[in-house]
């Protein structure tokens, strides 16, 4: 539950407070842990004509930066996994918000450089952060630094005849203190980054004159991580998805994505020198339709096939997944 607060009745142009609490449980006990806690605390605010934006509080920087979600559109998207990676160089995320000041500064309507300082989630990983702080609420977890991202990118919304296009690279630098993959009889490292860049464009505009934006959308994203710090060290995804594609159903969504996740070159080679069964990489391609069945109601189906589904070490049973995908988001 996501709560915002408009304090424009109050003479604050563009000023939002934003609340949220979640609830996780897990019947699959390794994707949890279960936790009930804060999701999001947030003061929004634009100053000079909406040059600059500015957001602070515990934030969620998953949903700010990277474009993670397919199509821009939270009712109708698909989280990619790509988070993986963003995860581990720090991010904050739904489970696991964190304290950030983002400032974005837009040059003109297209081009904007977007900058946040935000207390990294643990190094340890996305399980240990929420296992030491399930609330969400405390400032720190053990090990955790600071993270500093940077994204610059180039933004226009789909008009007639003018086709959506959305182009942007990041870079995060963390000096929070990250097990040595290379070295791991040393002591802990402290300069762990992650590098990206991603490009989506409108290839087809189905409805030039009454919904622009209506059409084919194509896509890509390339992530890297130093493999010493971490288990996932690249990542490349394209997409191919559309948006209101058949007259009778304008707000649908039907997004095909591809991904490679491949694995860090010294965790792997660690993992075979215990004899166990290993994979340098796994990938997958998902299929989903989103309906949109009323005014704020989203139902999705999809369906996913990975190859090593597993991370590095994996059995002869766990070569392969198929996986169907439901969910139903609701925005009141």
């Amino acid at each position: 539950m996501i709560v915002t607060y408009d304090l424009s009745r109050f003479g604050i142009p563009d000023g939002q407070i934003v609340v949220g609490a979640e609830q996780q449980y897990w019947t699959w006990k390794p994707g949890g842990p279960d936790r009930v806690g804060l999701n999001t605390l947030a003061y929004y605010q634009t100053f000079f004509d909406r040059k600059l934006e500015l957001k602070m509080g515990y934030l969620r920087n998953v949903n700010e930066f990277a474009g993670t979600l397919v199509g821009g559109n939270a009712g109708a998207s698909v989280l990619a996994p790509s988070s993986n990676i963003l995860y581990q160089a720090g991010m904050s995320n739904n489970a696991a918000p964190t304290p950030a000041l983002n400032v974005k500064y837009n040059f003109d309507d297209h081009l904007y450089d977007k900058v946040s300082i935000q207390r990294s989630i643990s190094p340890d990983g996305q399980y240990a952060q929420i296992t030491e702080n399930p609330t969400g609420l405390s400032w720190s977890t053990a090990n955790a630094g600071i993270l500093l991202l940077d994204e610059i990118g180039y933004k226009n919304k789909a008009a007639p005849g003018l086709p959506e296009t959305w182009l942007r690279a990041g870079a995060g630098f963390n000096n929070s203190t990250y097990k040595n993959l290379q070295y791991p009889q040393q002591s802990r490292a402290d300069a762990n980054s992650v590098y990206y860049v991603a490009a989506d464009r409108q290839l087809w505009q189905s409805d030039v004159q009454g919904s622009a934006y209506r059409g084919i959308y194509g896509g890509f994203s390339v992530m890297y991580a130093p493999p010493d710090l971490n288990k996932v060290s690249q990542y490349y995804e394209l997409r191919l998805y559309a948006k209101g594609l058949f007259d009778s159903r304008p707000s649908d969504q039907i997004a095909i994505v591809a991904t490679n996740t491949v694995w860090s070159n010294f965790a792997v080679d660690a993992a075979l020198a215990k004899g166990n069964l290993v994979h340098r990489d796994s990938t997958a391609i998902l299929g989903t339709y989103t309906a949109h069945l009323a005014p704020g109601i989203y139902a999705s189906v999809g369906l996913a096939y990975i190859n090593n589904p597993t991370s590095i070490t994996h059995t002869r049973q766990t070569g392969h997944a198929l996986n169907l995908l439901v969910s139903t988001s609701i925005f009141f």
